[in-house]
């Protein structure tokens, strides 16, 4: 008998073809998920990623709330025309304390992986002011009255436990001095400045927003924008590895 007369049976018998189809299923899915249990991580470990400041976290929320990731993506992807335009793509590790992740479903505006430092503080408080007045092109709407309100702090110490139970390596000190911290990145010269840079290393404790006598919203979403692509020295890794 040919082998194309053995193969005649599943074109002639439907049930014996969706067996054919599950079994090979089957193979396919214990190859992909098997190995996956004896891995302690799916997600490399990386020098410099560390949890979010509360006033970085506080700017996070506020990115969900606005819905920023509906036109801006946090992944880039490891394709040369990425790594061109926004710098190195995405590491997993990155977005291992995010909950949930922000990596984006289009882009309508750029991608925001690699914004933190990019640009000014004065740049961003334009942008969210009055988007057109430093990109005279873009269709992103206005946000005057992040600068306008002021940042609400009394859940972030909540926020952090939560994201503690979720997993994210927030200390019971880190919760304590949840508010603290939060106003003392949120000011250019507060005292207890080192305490604050022992517990989240590279944070930049600064007015944010222009104004120093109070902590507005603009503060905590300028905050999170300015430390995103940050945190990972990517010296340490070659820039044309998986690119396709």
């Amino acid at each position: 008998m040919s082998l194309w007369s053995r193969h005649a049976i599943f074109e002639k018998n439907s049930f014996v073809l969706v067996v054919g189809i599950l079994v090979v299923i089957a193979i396919g899915g214990l190859v992909e998920i098997a190995p996956l249990f004896y891995l302690k991580s799916t997600i490399e470990k990386v020098d410099g990623m560390r949890p979010y400041s509360p006033l970085e976290l506080a700017g996070r929320n506020i990115y969900v709330r606005e819905g920023c990731y509906n036109c801006h993506s946090q992944m880039i992807r490891a394709l040369r025309d990425e790594v061109e335009r926004y710098g190195h793509y995405s590491l997993a590790a990155e977005s291992m304390y995010d909950r949930p992740f922000q990596w984006g479903s289009k882009r309508t505006g750029p991608d925001l992986a690699r914004i933190g430092a990019k640009y000014s503080d004065d740049w961003h408080r334009d942008h969210l002011r009055e988007p057109k007045s430093v990109v005279p092109g873009t269709v992103m709407p206005a946000y005057p009255w992040l600068e306008a309100t002021d940042l609400e702090v009394a859940h972030i110490g909540d926020d952090m436990k939560v994201n503690a139970a979720l997993g994210v390596p927030y200390t019971p000190e880190m919760i304590a001095n949840a508010r603290a911290d939060l106003r003392t990145q949120a000011t250019s010269d507060a005292a207890d400045v080192e305490a604050f840079a022992k517990r989240y290393p590279r944070a930049q404790a600064r007015d944010y927003d222009g104004n120093p006598a109070r902590v507005t919203e603009a503060d905590a979403l300028i905050a999170y924008l300015q430390v995103l692509g940050t945190l990972v020295d990517f010296k340490l890794y070659d820039d044309k590895a998986n690119i396709r």
